[in-house]
């Protein structure tokens, strides 16, 4: 049934898609795969729907198998302390900003609100603690400061100095 059937060779079909190593390869060097006789290669041969080569066995990538035995690197995750147990003190920098802030000092801790906050996006949490120690200085003191001068105030304008 076969005798006017001329068998061609078919071009090989590359390595795997996944190996990179054999793929950068030029054809020259890649490893060819033995060609079978015209005689064995009527039983072998293929019909049209099937995708693989069948009249060439196929050769297994190198790279594969190394891939399957090697040891996967040990993965390092960095965990950073969480920063959310910072506090910038944020909202009373800005009242004493905006209400009490006696001789610039809502300012300057309402600067260091925001140091500490950008420290916390950066994960510097040693720096971020002392900026919130300082934030809480200036409003303490800025808070101090203000609520001493209104009593001050108030108590003179409850009793004038002319009445001395």
């Amino acid at each position: 049934p076969f005798e006017r059937v001329a068998w061609t060779p078919r071009a090989p079909q590359g390595p795997p898609q996944d190996c990179f190593a054999c793929i950068a390869k030029p054809p020259a060097l890649r490893q060819a795969s033995p060609v079978l006789s015209p005689s064995s290669a009527v039983y072998l041969m293929e019909s049209k729907s099937c995708k693989g080569d069948s009249l060439r066995p196929a050769v297994p990538c190198k790279h594969s198998v190394e891939k399957k035995t090697m040891t996967n690197p040990t993965t390092v995750i960095e965990i950073y302390p969480d920063t959310t147990e910072v506090n910038d003190y944020y909202l009373w920098s800005i009242f004493n900003f905006v209400y009490l802030n006696f001789c610039c000092l809502g300012f300057i801790a309402l600067a260091y609100s925001l140091k500490v906050r950008d420290k916390k996006l950066l994960n510097d949490l040693n720096g971020a603690v002392e900026d919130a120690k300082t934030a809480r200085l200036f409003n303490i003191t800025s808070s101090a400061l203000a609520t001493f001068c209104i009593i001050l105030i108030f108590i003179f304008l409850r009793y004038p100095l002319t009445d001395y």
